[in-house]
């Protein structure tokens, strides 16, 4: 015989668990999404929790630094054990007033506790601005050129990549496949310093990819300025991207043209351009909305070295400044935000998946 408690418990945990399967049944669509949430909170969790760690074990801190360029700045490098000393005193009291004496995890909890309770991100330790002032500007100038960089890329590899399926076997086809391996395996940073030189020798292109003015001086000015500086970052994003989207969406159309039910429709004697957009156009969606979240995630992370060699005011650049200071609020924040783009990102991936493929039911048995 069950114990009474084993029984109390059990009954407990029917009625906690309950709600959610009843969730679950009447809204399976929103019980996946909310799941999905749950698990990025986690995975943003252990990932803050590993970059403090890391940073940790990183040698010297942000305080050794500016202490070392002051020790540096003396008059010809030479400084007494005396000035030694009070440097040594002055760092161990910045260490305790910015908690860098404590341990990574404590550190990590207050600003995980100050964060979610009280909405601040803290300030730089740099710079002592608001980090989530530093972050504004940069993430949107970031998710801007990220969002051009998937429009054009997946316009241009769905009109290409399912008009060359058309032309399977043809000299064009096998051109344009070609040229898109050797876009597809071509070293993105070398692009971007061919690119970069490119600019500094015709003098067509700015070599910073930003203007010069901010927005508010004269806005549709501005606009064509930043259409002017940003044409070289956004070609060397698009070329880097477009190889291998439109090689996959070839693929997928001459798989789908393959297939019975096309052979089916043909003998109805239905139109080849009804079968092209309306029947087997359909079934590319699926591979491609489950690699969009991919393909941004790896937009963002070739950002960094595009924002770098061009100059572009981004949260990559952001960050490798960040890295370098080892301003570790500063660093925390750019990855949390950037992590939970992409996060949110794979979330929609899967809710579109579910809308176009009408095979697709989450949380149905």
């Amino acid at each position: 015989m069950q114990s009474i408690p084993s029984v109390m418990g059990a009954k407990v945990t029917a009625v906690l668990v309950k709600p959610f399967y009843l969730f679950r049944k009447k809204a399976p669509l929103l019980s996946y999404i909310a799941g999905r949430f749950v698990t990025m909170a986690v995975m943003l969790f252990v990932l803050g929790l590993a970059v403090f760690g890391l940073m940790e074990l990183a040698p010297g801190d942000i305080v050794s630094q500016v202490m070392m360029q002051q020790l540096l700045g003396g008059a010809e490098g030479r400084t007494s054990a005396a000035d030694r000393a009070l440097s040594e005193e002055q760092a161990a009291a910045q260490r305790a007033e910015l908690g860098l004496d404590k341990p990574f995890y404590i550190q990590y909890f207050r600003w995980l506790k100050q964060a979610v309770l009280h909405r601040d991100l803290g300030v730089s330790l740099i710079s002592r601005a608001p980090v989530s002032f530093l972050i504004g500007f940069r993430l949107f100038n970031s998710v801007l050129l990220n969002l051009i960089s998937l429009v054009l890329i997946t316009a241009a590899s769905f009109i290409l990549g399912v008009y060359f399926s058309t032309k399977a076997g043809t000299a064009a086809d096998l051109g344009v496949t070609f040229f898109a391996l050797v876009l597809h395996a071509f070293p993105g940073i070398l692009l971007l310093i061919l690119l970069q030189l490119f600019a500094s020798v015709t003098g067509l292109f700015p070599v910073t990819a930003y203007p010069l003015f901010p927005f508010s001086d004269a806005p549709l000015r501005f606009v064509f300025s930043y259409g002017h500086h940003i044409f070289l970052p956004l070609l060397a994003s698009f070329l880097g991207g477009v190889g291998g989207t439109l090689r996959m969406i070839r693929a997928t159309m001459l798989d789908q043209l393959g297939q019975p039910y096309i052979t089916s429709l043909r003998s109805r004697g239905i139109a080849e351009w009804r079968i092209y957009l309306h029947h087997a156009f359909r079934n590319t969606l699926n591979p491609y909305i489950t690699g969009s979240a991919n393909l941004l995630a790896s937009l963002f992370s070739g950002s960094l070295i595009l924002e770098i060699i061009f100059a572009y005011p981004g949260i990559g650049r952001l960050m490798y400044e960040a890295v370098i200071q080892e301003d570790i609020n500063l660093v925390l924040s750019n990855i949390m935000f950037i992590s939970a783009l992409v996060l949110v990102g794979m979330v929609l991936a899967d809710v579109l998946l579910a809308l176009v493929d009408p095979r697709i039911r989450y949380g149905k048995e």
